[in-house]
């Protein structure tokens, strides 16, 4: 009597998984990101002057994501590539 296979075991790919998660946390990933909570005027600033600091052709700075909260807060998240600090 033939038997039929079940699902291969996925222990393997859980521990790749994990592995690499745990790397990437330890070296913080591919990129830096820094979350902000402020006035609508200072998230702006605070935007320029990452661009400034880090500018995108050189380092990928983007905003990855932002909300406007109440009483005109912006909530975001600056990205880059590390540099050599």
């Amino acid at each position: 009597m033939a038997r039929v296979p079940g699902p291969p075991p996925l222990d393997g790919l859980r521990r790749h998984i994990e592995r690499s998660r745990l790397a990437k946390g330890a070296s913080g990933g591919h990129f830096v990101r820094e979350t902000f909570c402020m006035e609508r005027q200072d998230a702006r600033e605070k935007a320029r002057e990452w661009f400034d600091q880090w500018p995108k052709a050189a380092y990928w700075t983007e905003v990855e994501s932002w909300r406007a909260l109440d009483g005109d807060r912006i909530e975001f998240t600056m990205r880059r590539l590390p540099s050599a600090d």
